[in-house]
């Protein structure tokens, strides 16, 4: 769709070239880097607006920004889900006397007559971030080093649980990897100087902690690498009313209360288009809807937190199977010696953990109901086994929680806000009325 002033959009090219000669013949000025024409492109939210009204709205753009001094096209583009405006006008006016200077920050200029027009019709606006909040454009991704690749190889290695630790060394070998053996163990790959040792690979990675993982006794977690920035059209996030008599009591001022305003305004839009899109006719349904949204979270995070604290009991109970059988021997040479004080005191520590392993079975005795002794150890295999059982229902459910999470905390914002724009609830019917200025319109099973 294509509209134009002053112009005919078939020989715009040719006119706007043509100025320009006008330009130096009454001037007698010719610039080296010429500039033709200047573009401005101005989109709009998906679904709000028609082709239409997306074309006047950008004619009445630029015929606000150049105040009508020059000669410009509108194209508007249907063939995205955001319907969006191409202005094209001609640095040269009209009367072919003067050029168009494009002035420090005119995009800014540009920015608040779109904003405008926009509020003016109804549409959305993009809000303004504080800078800390910005998607930073130039920050690219950092280069993989050596260090990045063995951790990642180790990363790879771990997953394909290993026997044990020499087992694991070996399949750093298969990685390509040279490995020295030793007090410190280092690894060198293809291209590195020199070797990497173990601990210096940061927490995780030391052979401590990689022994405990083989062993069962600890969950490895891989180093969180900077992934590229993905940018999508997702709609604004959902936020609460303000109560600007509140903010005015606090010493706003009339710029403030202007804002937000219009940030209620806009609140209010989000709440009309979350209900549409999630098919609520009446406030009840979106009460119920908020409901079951929560008593979601609420079971997955109940979830979560049983499945840690079996985790840790089933870590700790591998933790006494093999302090028992390695200090069994000892404590059964304790015995014989008659309960020595000497002894003991030779064997203080290995005797602590065959005690604390013994303590640990007699409760596990109790938990079952079962006498002393009575109840059946697992094996380390079978503690392995309902380790990594457990651990995957967790991963499971925890990426189920933190979209769940995201829902609850939607429908309580919509819930609220409608309570605000329906007038439910005496203090919500007060900051309604005195931030907004609107009467309640409807009552708790209304329709919405």
């Amino acid at each position: 769709m294509v509209t134009a002033y002053e112009c005919d959009p078939f020989t715009v090219d040719e006119e706007f070239m043509l100025s320009k000669r006008q330009y130096e013949h009454s001037t007698g000025r010719r610039q080296k880097h010429d500039v033709i024409a200047y573009q401005i492109r101005q989109s709009f939210k998906p679904g709000e607006v028609t082709a239409e009204e997306a074309n006047r709205i950008g004619y009445e753009l630029a015929m606000r920004f150049t105040k009508g001094k020059h000669a410009f096209i509108v194209a508007t583009h249907m063939d995205r889900p955001h319907i969006h405006n191409h202005i094209i006008f001609n640095s040269t006016t009209l009367d072919g006397s003067r050029k168009f200077k494009n002035f420090y920050l005119s995009y800014l200029a540009i920015q608040k007559i779109s904003d405008r027009l926009c509020v003016q019709h109804g549409l959305s606006i993009i809000e303004p971030k504080p800078y800390s909040e910005r998607e930073k454009w130039t920050d690219y991704p950092k280069n993989p080093s050596f260090r990045d690749g063995i951790c990642e190889a180790i990363d790879a290695i771990l997953q394909q649980k290993p026997e044990d630790f020499e087992a694991f060394l070996r399949m750093l070998e298969e990685y390509g990897y040279e490995v020295k053996r030793g007090k410190n163990i280092a690894l060198k790959g293809k291209g590195q100087q020199r070797f990497i040792r173990l601990r210096s690979l940061g927490e995780g990675y030391s052979e401590e902690e990689i022994r405990d993982v083989i062993a069962g006794a600890r969950e490895h977690q891989p180093k969180r690498r900077r992934k590229e920035k993905q940018f999508s059209a997702t709609l604004p996030k959902l936020q609460l009313l303000i109560d600007i008599e509140a903010k005015r009591a606090q010493g706003k001022g009339g710029g403030y209360v202007r804002w937000a305003k219009s940030f209620n305004l806009q609140q209010m839009a989000e709440v009309v288009c979350f209900v549409k899109e999630h098919g609520i006719g009446t406030y009840d349904e979106l009460v119920e809807k908020a409901d079951v949204a929560t008593a979601r979270f609420n079971e997955l995070s109940d979830s979560i937190k049983s499945a840690e604290k079996r985790l840790a009991k089933i870590a700790a109970l591998k933790k006494h199977i093999i302090n028992y059988s390695r200090t069994r021997e000892t404590y059964a040479a304790y015995k014989k010696s008659g309960y020595s004080q000497k002894f003991l005191a030779e064997h203080r520590e290995e005797i602590g953990l065959h005690k604390a392993a013994k303590a640990a079975f007699n409760q596990l005795d109790r938990a079952g109901g079962q006498g002393k002794g009575k109840a059946k150890i697992p094996t380390i295999r079978q503690l392995n086994q309902e380790y990594a059982q457990v651990l995957s229902g967790k991963k499971v459910a925890y990426a189920e929680y933190r979209e769940a999470r995201k829902q609850m905390q939607d429908y309580l914002i919509a819930r609220k806000n409608v309570e605000a724009i329906l007038g439910v609830g005496q203090e919500n019917m007060g900051m309604f009325k005195r931030g907004l200025g609107i009467s309640p319109t409807g009552k708790r099973s209304g329709s919405l």
